[in-house]
């Protein structure tokens, strides 16, 4: 038999019967598959041992792929961008962090310049799957902070491949070049960006198209197929498997299959997930323990410390939250996967020494098994920190909470640099879209329908042929660039508002229109070898065609609105039919109330959006002793209320257990004062309430006040009528709270 199949059984009896008595333990499945590794590995000479380490790997590398991929289909990229800059930036704050104790440690014990550097690679990163699994395994996985933890670590998986690019080059050439640096950053951007394209539109149409076809096991072997397939793109590019693997999985994520996907894969990523945990259980040697104990305690005590404290106060910097802060940086206390590629690309480079890759895998092994007991110190020792700040700092942490919520007001009407951000963000983002696209199309042109048709019409006719096709596949996307929001309303607003921003605008479209030109001419100049004025002239015809054709409209607008659709459609069906997917049986009405000093108090249902988080209808609000049935979005909840729902047994549990733990601490309870204040304002002639009606303007649901009336000549107070338009020099009499008072009084 294969000694493939023989280690394979070998470590699954292992790993299953240390894994059965940690579980009776109590302990985390993962410390079970490290040990069970080490039992098994070859460096364990009480024990027998697998015959080909080499084995072990690939299927150790598979379930890195599923871990990745089923990652990818829990967490879409389309969450990490409505999650804005925050995990971005945290993300970068660190791996610079860490690249610096990295780089300390080795200093301390005198290694050269490249382990230095290296070194601090390592420690940069922690492990996404053991994180992942750790969530898994202690039930933290749906936490809020777990999502925010998972993003950031998907963002340094990111980063990871600019640094492996950044090292290799510096290897190489012993001199940073940061020419290198952004060739690669623009070439990942462009894949990813191709990839997520091209997967959306695509992938979707054609399960919908094959779905009378589609049962759960060829769901499973199509999904696995994709993955897969994705994994060996990833790697002919330049990129890692597992890289591919999360891109895949980020796709399917918006489909309606993923959930079904995401069922069907879990088996898989448990029994290979265990095999990689149990090969680096594997690479545990005692003689480097015992020779290089002292580095590798430092280098623990680095990375644990390092993590606890520049990975709390990362995330604090950017979220403002001490709890969340403290538990996302006490998570991430461990190096993983990345440590380990990026060791083994030093020693094939032959730029590292030879004792550093086995360290960094004794460091990792170490704080692997550390990793789930930080994890559950982590809610003690933030408590203590909270409540060890003193009252002023929790003052500014409150002021600056407060200060981040009223930059996000709604201003009703649109200013100028509001128009610009929106103008700008829109072309920006619809602009590198569709000339990814275009250079994707292109290149496919140029290396399938070219040399097809040369075959077909001969070489006489091939380019004139090849020439009108290419441009027929980039019409729709040319067409997009040069056209889309050049009568938007930010555009017009700004052509309206001063001739200086008119200008400005006018020479943005003008921009557009030059790159559409740009990338009709360098197709032309590439297939028709003619005189450089003809070029342009061909060029500047076939612009203009391609931007008069109604056709060519109608299929870019076809074309964006199906990406749209594709894209919404998993929340469209969630919104609309989570009901559905519930048996009869399961279907019950049960009671949550709302606990004093509730986070959700004075808040909408719409704000709280039950349906979509907690998958349950609310059918009833009883509030002191009165009923309000099936209430609306606009309905409000308080301290005190009980929720009747409408759901399955898991939701509502889920729904009670989260009411109860999102409560104000302690700390922040009986010290807001809620005295109402009345203040008077006067609309100036820039005031965005001129021309409104109080009705348009909604105080109440915008900014927490209320009108009480506008004050005539005489100095006498008028009711407002609802339809009554607000005009220059009305003084208006508002009641409020102070802090709604003065973001208004801002306002206008």
């Amino acid at each position: 038999m294969s000694p493939l199949i023989t280690d394979l059984a070998y470590i699954l009896v292992v790993a299953s019967v240390v894994t059965i008595i940690f579980k009776r333990l109590k302990q985390p499945l993962v410390l079970g598959y490290i040990v069970a590794g080490f039992l098994a590995g070859p460096h364990m000479t009480y024990t027998p041992s697998v015959s080909s380490m080499e084995g072990i790997e690939e299927w150790s590398q598979m379930g890195v792929i599923f871990l990745m991929f089923t990652l990818g289909l829990e967490f879409s990229f389309k969450k990490i961008v409505k999650m804005g800059m925050q995990p971005i930036l945290t993300a970068i704050m660190i791996m610079c962090c860490m690249i610096g104790v990295g780089g300390m440690v080795a200093s301390l014990f005198g290694w050269s310049n490249m382990d230095r550097v290296f070194l601090g690679g390592m420690l940069s990163m922690s492990s996404t799957t053991i994180i992942y699994k750790a969530f898994d395994d202690l039930g933290l996985r749906s936490k809020r902070f777990a999502s925010g933890v998972i993003s950031v670590l998907i963002i340094e998986d990111i980063l990871g491949i600019l640094l492996m690019v950044m090292l290799s080059a510096l290897a190489v050439s012993r001199t940073f070049q940061g020419f290198e640096l952004i060739k690669s950053l623009m070439q990942l951007g462009f894949f990813l960006l191709l990839w997520f394209i091209v997967g959306i539109y695509l992938l979707p149409l054609l399960l919908r198209k094959a779905k009378s076809y589609i049962n759960s096991e060829t769901l499973l072997v199509v999904s696995v197929g994709l993955c897969f397939l994705m994994a060996v793109v990833a790697t002919r590019v330049g990129y890692s498997p597992a890289f591919g693997a999360f891109m895949m999985g980020s796709i399917l994520a918006e489909t309606l299959e993923a959930e079904s996907i995401e069922k069907g894969v879990s088996s898989l990523r448990d029994l290979f997930g265990a095999v990689f945990f149990v090969s680096v259980g594997m690479m545990v040697e005692p003689s480097i323990l015992l020779e290089y104990w002292l580095p590798i305690l430092v280098l623990t005590l680095g990375v644990v410390l390092g993590q606890m404290f520049f990975g709390s106060l990362s995330f604090f910097a950017t979220s403002g939250n001490v709890q969340s802060a403290v538990r996302s940086g006490f998570s991430m206390v461990q190096i993983g996967e990345f440590a380990f590629i990026i060791a083994a690309l030093g020693q094939e480079l032959g730029v590292t020494s030879q004792f550093l890759y086995p360290v960094v895998v004794s460091v990792s092994i170490i704080t692997t098994f550390l990793t789930p007991y930080i994890i559950k110190l982590a809610p003690k020792s933030a408590n203590r920190i909270e409540s060890s700040l003193s009252s002023e700092i929790q003052s500014l942490i409150k002021h600056g909470k407060t200060f981040a919520v009223n930059r996000r007001v709604d201003r009703m009407r649109l200013s100028k640099g509001l128009a610009w951000k929106r103008l700008l963000s829109a072309i920006l983002s619809q602009t590198a879209a569709y000339l990814t696209i275009s250079i994707a199309l292109a290149l496919f042109s140029f290396a399938t329908i070219l040399p097809l048709f040369q075959h077909i019409v001969g070489e006489k006719y091939v380019n004139i042929v090849g020439l009108f096709i290419t441009l027929l596949l980039l019409s729709p996307c040319i067409r997009a660039i040069v056209v889309k929001k050049n009568n938007s309303r930010e555009s017009k607003y700004l052509i309206s508002s001063g001739k200086m921003a008119a200008f400005l605008v006018r020479l943005l479209l003008f921009g557009k229109a030059l790159l559409g030109f740009i990338i009709i001419f360098n197709v032309v100049s590439s297939v028709l070898p003619l005189w450089w004025v003809w070029e342009m002239l061909i060029s500047l015809a076939a612009l203009v065609v391609i931007v008069l054709s109604r056709l060519v409209k109608y299929i870019s607008i076809r074309m964006e609105r199906t990406f749209k659709q594709n894209l919404r459609l998993r929340e469209q069906q969630n919104a609309l039919s989570y009901g559905k997917r519930l048996r009869g049986k399961d279907l019950q009405i049960a009671r949550v109330k709302i606990p004093a000093h509730s986070r959700w108090g004075g808040k909408t249902l719409a704000q709280l959006h039950f349906g979509k988080t907690d998958r349950v209808h609310i059918a009833a609000i009883l509030r002191a002793g009165h009923r309000i049935n099936i209430p609306g979005g606009s309905h409000r909840i308080y301290p005190g209320d009980v929720l009747e729902v409408v759901a399955g047994t898991e939701a509502i549990e889920s729904l009670r257990l989260r009411s109860e733990q999102e409560v104000l601490p302690l700390q922040e309870r009986n010290k807001e004062t809620h005295n109402l204040t009345v203040i008077s304002l006067k609309l100036g002639e820039s005031s965005p309430l001129i021309g409104h009606t109080l009705q348009d303007v909604d105080f109440r649901l915008r900014y927490h006040c209320m009108v009480v009336g506008v004050e005539n000549e005489e100095g006498h107070l008028g009711i407002v009528p609802a339809k009554r338009q607000f005009m220059e020099n009305d003084i208006v009499w508002v009641v409020g709270e102070e802090a709604d008072l003065s973001v208004l009084s801002m306002v206008i």
